[in-house]
């Protein structure tokens, strides 16, 4: 019974947001695209690897610097939430089994966080949308300055803020920067199967302590 086991040992799980708890990847790569394409340029086949893990504000700046020096960080910024609002609000659906591993972490009370790269908008808006809102402790956001991942920080700052010891948190990604961004905040790591990253599954098994293709693995197993 590997899951009761390991949950035996955690106070705090904290996810991703984009590919872990929502199934959302999927529509950046048309949205760089189009902004790209909007800016009369052309988007480099590199720079969705360039900016993985980034927070929201880290790509921002880093669009800016690299590839767009007439548009300020905070004007992508939103621009980047307008156009990806009715997808999030809309289209963006849960991950198979998400809503009833949640619950049953509630139930078992276990503290509940969310730590994205991505804006506060998209985030609520989706969680909202999904009705998976109520469930999080707390949720923490990529505007701010805060090193992104795979940087510790946004891991280490969400035990703190549930007042959960890191070694006593499990964390769950989906892209190899945001599960070493828990191995170095010293946390329990699970990767999650995402088709967006199917590519890197290999490595995010090797880098991950635990992987699963679904939450519904966890499920089957704890009920």
């Amino acid at each position: 019974m590997k899951w009761n086991e390991i949950l035996k040992k955690t106070d705090a799980v904290l996810f991703d947001l984009d590919g872990t708890v929502v199934d959302s990847m999927w529509i950046w790569k048309q949205i760089d695209i189009d902004y790209f394409n909007k800016c009369g340029l052309v988007m480099p086949d590199t720079y969705q690897q360039e900016i993985e893990g980034l927070s929201f504000y880290e790509t921002a700046v880093y669009t800016h610097e690299h590839y767009m020096p007439d548009i300020s960080a905070e004007e992508l910024m939103r621009e980047w939430n307008d156009m990806a609002s009715d997808h999030y609000e809309n289209k963006v659906k849960a991950k198979e089994n998400i809503r009833e591993f949640l619950e049953f972490l509630k139930n078992e009370d276990k503290r509940l966080g969310i730590a994205t790269s991505n804006s506060s908008t998209l985030c609520h808006l989706t969680l909202r949308a999904n009705d998976l809102i109520e469930y999080f402790d707390i949720i923490l956001t990529g505007e701010g300055k805060m090193a992104g991942k795979p940087a510790p920080d946004v891991y280490l700052l969400c035990a703190k803020k549930l007042g959960v010891s890191p070694g006593r948190c499990l964390v769950f990604e989906d892209l190899c920067n945001g599960i070493r961004a828990g191995n170095a905040a010293g946390m329990m790591t699970v990767a999650i199967h995402d088709d967006y990253s199917g590519d890197q599954w290999d490595q995010k098994c090797e880098l991950a302590d635990y992987h699963i293709m679904s939450y519904k693995e966890i499920t089957d197993e704890i009920y």
